[in-house]
C-alpha cells in the first residue's frame, strides 16, 4: 500500500528515518509529510510506534479537476465499502487550496454527498455522518486542481499520547517534543535535562524513549480498528512486538522547573507515563540550579513572545546564556525559541540551527556546544 504520515513542518527528515527503521520502503519525503510502502502491518506499526507522525492516511484516488462536478464524478466512483457497510458512520476533513472552491466546507460536503449516493446505489441504504467517532474519516485535499482522497487510518491525532493527565496553558505537542530530542541526537546514552519543563513533555517524551516504550503504549485506540478488514490479531502481534522491547532506562532524565504547580502537573503526567523511575522531578529555578549530572543534553523550551516582552526577553535570555556558561560546561544545549532576536542575548554561537513551528509560532531551534574538559566524550555520546 501507499501510504502517507503527516507530520509537523521540519521533522520530516526524521520522519523519513524513523520510517526507514520501521521497515517502510519507497520513502519520500513531502511538505510536513512523508510518502512510503508498506503491508497492513507497517500501517498499524506505524501508528503504534511513530513518535514524530501526527497521522497516517491511505490514499484511495486521486484525480484531476476542471470544476466542482469533476469532484464529486471522481469521488463517487471509489469502493467506500471496502472500509465501512451502510450501517457505520463517515465524516470528511478538507484542507482546500483552489480557484474551483471559495472554501472547504462546500468541498467536504460534495465528498459527503458522494459517499452517501454510492451506498445508496449499491445498497439503497446510506451511511450517517457522524463529525465526533466516525468508523471512516475521509481527508480531502485540493491543491489547485489535484485532488487526493485518503482515509485516516489514526482519526484521532498521533499527538494524543494518553498519558497526559493535566496541563499548564499551551503546552508543548508531545510530536514536536519527541522531533526536538530526535534533532538534538540524543539516543538515551547520557542523562538528559529540562530545566523549564513546563507540563513536562520533553521529559515524557524523552523517558518513553529511554525505554523503548512505544507511543502508541497508553492509547486506547486508532482509526484502522474501525475498517472492515480491520485484523485483531495482526494488530495484538505488533504490539507485542513492541512490548518485548521495552527495557529499563540506562540514564536519568531531569526534570525541574521554577513553579509549583509545574512541577505536579509534571510529575502526575510522568506517573501516568510509568516513568517514575526513569524521570527525575524538582523544583527549582534553571538561573541558579547546578546542573543534575556531569555531562549530558540539555533541552529547554523558555517562555517567549506575548508572555513576556521586549527588554525583559532579552534580559532572561542573558540570564539563560549565563546559567548554560556556569552550570553546563560538557554539555550540548538545545533552545527552542519564537523569539529570534532575545535568542542572540544568549551570547553562544549555535552549532546546529533548524526552522520548526510551534503551534502557529514560527521558532528556532539552536544547539550548542557547552564542552571544557569533556568535549571529546559528550561528541562520543552523541554522534
Amino acid at each position: 500500500m501507499r501510504l502517507v504520515a503527516k507530520t509537523l513542518y521540519g521533522l520530516e527528515e526524521v520522519l523519513a528515518e524513523e520510517l526507514a527503521v520501521l521497515g517502510a520502503v519507497k520513502i519520500h519525503k513531502l511538505n510536513r509529510a512523508v510518502e512510503f510502502e508498506g503491508s497492513k502491518s507497517m500501517l498499524y506499526k506505524v501508528n503504534y510506534n511513530s513518535r514524530v507522525a501526527l497521522s497516517v492516511l491511505l490514499p484511495v484516488a486521486e484525480y484531476a479537476i476542471a470544476g466542482q462536478k469533476d469532484l464529486y464524478n471522481g469521488a463517487v466512483g471509489v469502493d467506500w465499502d471496502r472500509f465501512i457497510d451502510p450501517s457505520g458512520t463517515y465524516a470528511v476533513s478538507a484542507v482546500v487550496n483552489s480557484k474551483h472552491f471559495a472554501h472547504s466546507g462546500y468541498a467536504a460536503l460534495v465528498i459527503k454527498d458522494a459517499v452517501a449516493d454510492y451506498f445508496r446505489r449499491l445498497t439503497q441504504k446510506r451511511p450517517s455522518v457522524d463529525q465526533r467517532s466516525p468508523d471512516m474519516l475521509v481527508n480531502l485535499h485540493i491543491s489547485n486542481d489535484r485532488v487526493t482522497l485518503s482515509i485516516d487510518s489514526t482519526v484521532i491525532p498521533l499527538y494524543k499520547r494518553g498519558y497526559r493527565r493535566e496541563s499548564l496553558e499551551a503546552p508543548l505537542s508531545e510530536v514536536l517534543a519527541a522531533g526536538m530530542i530526535m534533532l538534538s541526537g540524543w539516543k538515551g546514552e547520557v542523562p538528559l535535562v529540562d530545566g523549564m519543563c513546563g507540563s513536562g513533555t520533553i521529559p515524557s517524551e524523552a523517558g518513553l524513549m529511554a525505554c523503548n516504550i512505544a507511543p502508541g503504549r497508553f492509547r486506547k485506540s486508532f482509526g484502522f480498528m474501525t475498517w472492515k478488514d480491520y485484523d485483531a490479531a495482526l494488530f495484538r502481534s505488533v504490539r507485542f512486538e513492541a512490548e518485548k522491547r521495552e527495557k529499563r532506562s540506562p540514564v536519568k532524565i531531569y526534570a525541574s522547573d521554577v513553579s509549583a504547580e509545574a512541577v505536579r502537573i509534571t510529575r502526575l503526567n510522568i506517573a501516568a507515563a510509568n516513568l517514575n523511575e526513569t524521570v527525575d522531578v524538582s523544583e527549582g529555578d534553571f538561573m541558579t540550579k547546578p546542573a543534575p549530572a556531569e555531562e549530558g543534553v540539555l533541552i529547554l523550551n523558555p517562555p517567549y513572545g506575548k508572555r513576556l516582552g521586549g527588554e525583559e526577553m532579552d534580559k532572561f535570555y542573558g540570564e539563560i546564556g549565563s546559567a548554560l556558561k556556569h552550570h553546563y560546561n560538557g554539555y550540548r544545549a538545545w533552545i527552542l525559541s519564537g523569539d529570534p532576536k532575545s535568542l542572540k542575548s544568549i551570547a553562544l554561537k549555535p552549532f546546529r540551527k533548524f526552522d520548526l513551528l510551534n503551534g502557529d509560532i514560527e521558532c528556532k531551534f539552536h544547539g550548542y556546544e557547552l564542552y571544557q574538559g569533556s568535549r571529546k566524550s559528550i561528541i562520543a555520546h552523541t554522534h
